[in-house]
């Protein structure tokens, strides 16, 4: 399956009480997708969230299912290490 970065954008400072997650989980599975982590800027308006999803379609209707934004997906298929190599995620 596919690994996606996610540029989401929120209006408000991001609060993630243990219940909305459980549920943008359940709604993930019932989409196929599998969020694996996520970064949160400073002031908690924006993420990058790393998923593993069968299109950016998949991910798309999930957020659009919790209310989330998606802004951007971009595949990614290599890391890039601090010397130059570079290894598959």
């Amino acid at each position: 399956m596919a690994i996606f970065m996610v540029e989401r954008r929120f209006a408000e400072e991001l609060e993630a009480a243990s219940e909305v997650i459980d549920g943008i989980n359940r709604i993930n599975d019932e989409e196929g997708v599998r969020w694996l982590y996520s970064f949160l800027s400073s002031d908690r308006r924006k993420t990058y969230c790393l998923y593993e999803a069968p299109s950016p379609e998949a991910i798309r209707q999930a957020a659009a299912r919790a209310g989330l934004p998606a802004d951007v997906i971009v595949e990614v298929t290599d890391r890039l290490l601090p010397d130059g190599a570079t290894a598959a995620i």
